[in-house]
């Protein structure tokens, strides 16, 4: 298969040797080495590449000086640090390279944000670009191959997800999921002091996998694994920040009965989360097709306004009468209603309540036949 874009390409490379570190973060394995490598191929420039998981690279990164630095670099114009989590004090090293070579190009990359976030922010107030890129996208799939086959795929990647090297290598789908979805996808979070029980955080991560699409309780959770509502929350933070799953609030402005403290829990890759349940069945032998479906639509969508750069907001909202929309889109104080729905012939009311009560500027119904109206824009 040839090189597939990457959507945030053109905008890293304008970023090149403007003064500043340029990092990118996102899920491992999600392409972030490849990608960089892509764009250093199209520099004509010396690069230095240095690994974050080796000992020696942090060693001497750690505590390092701006004169260390530069026989480290020597010539080279470009450094490239992969997996800059793993380097302790990368926030005060990176500073050393945008303060002191400033002739230099430093990228780093890395899989979890809470990590390399909390190393870099202080220390690159103002020296920094920051990008996110998540596993391939249904956009990026188009533009590689064309929306015809891509929309003959989404069953496909309901099931087997869009992590590149599932993607690119058809026929071996469910072995390499598993091995992506078992320690390596959260490695970093088991090598954080804060994960004192990884057994809880498996089997968390199991759970949230069957509550996907459903409003999800910390009591009826910790109840189920075993621990407290404090160590379930602060265990789905994690899961968040390494880039498994992610948090939709529930929408909760104007109406007296809405649902004012829910959450809802996506994963960010379908693939890892039918490998999480070991469910890899074809989609018409399955029970949680809408729910794959919704998942698949949610997470897609968040790609989209994120590569995109557009400043919307996502909740999903229901009241206690159970009246609920499967997501609601807030820009500029006006909002959009999208029920997401797999089946052809289903026929969807949008709650009055909720239209009469908030500045609605659009209702959407998205199924398989006009997911392009909403993924592509």
């Amino acid at each position: 298969m040839n090189m597939i874009d990457r959507r945030i390409k053109t905008s890293i490379a304008s970023r090149f040797f403007k003064g500043k570190a340029i990092l990118i973060f996102g899920a491992r394995q999600c392409g972030k080495s490849t990608l960089v490598e892509a764009l250093l191929n199209d520099q004509d420039k010396e690069w230095l590449y240095l690994n974050g998981d080796d000992a020696d690279t942090r060693e001497i990164l750690s505590n390092t000086s701006a004169t260390k630095l530069k026989s480290i670099v020597g010539k080279k114009e470009i450094v490239f640090i992969d997996e800059a989590q793993r380097i302790n004090n990368i926030g005060l090293t990176l500073k050393l390279f945008t303060d002191q070579l400033k002739e230099v190009q430093v990228i780093a990359t890395g899989s979890s944000a809470f990590e390399l976030s909390s190393k870099v922010n202080e220390p690159l107030t103002g020296r920094k670009y920051e990008f996110m890129l998540y596993p391939l996208s249904f956009s990026e799939m188009v533009e590689h191959h064309g929306l015809l086959q891509e929309k003959r795929l989404i069953e496909h990647r309901m099931i087997y997800g869009y992590y590149p090297e599932i993607v690119t290598k058809q026929g071996e789908e469910n072995e390499l999921l598993k091995l992506l979805a078992g320690s390596y996808l959260y490695k970093d979070l088991l090598m954080l002091e804060q994960v004192k029980k990884p057994l809880i955080l498996e089997k968390l991560i199991k759970a949230l996998a069957l509550q996907v699409g459903s409003e999800i309780s910390y009591q009826e959770l910790a109840q189920t694994v075993g621990s407290d509502n404090k160590t379930v929350d602060k265990y789905i933070d994690l899961l968040e920040k390494a880039f498994v799953v992610f948090r939709l609030p529930a929408l909760s402005k104007n109406v007296r009965n809405e649902i004012k403290k829910g959450k809802k829990v996506y994963f960010y890759d379908c693939g890892i989360r039918n490998a999480v349940i070991n469910n890899f069945n074809r989609i018409e032998s399955r029970t949680d097709a809408g729910v794959l479906w919704e998942n698949f639509v949610i997470s897609e969508r968040m790609k989209y306004l994120r590569y995109n750069n557009k400043d919307t907001i996502q909740y999903f909202w229901r009241t206690t009468q159970q009246q609920e929309i499967d997501l609601i889109e807030e820009e500029k104080n006006t909002f959009s209603a999208f029920e997401c729905k797999w089946g052809k012939s289903t026929k969807v009311r949008f709650p009055q309540t909720f239209t009469d009560n908030y500045p609605v500027s659009a209702t959407h119904i998205i199924s398989p036949e006009n997911i392009e109206d909403f993924l592509l824009g």
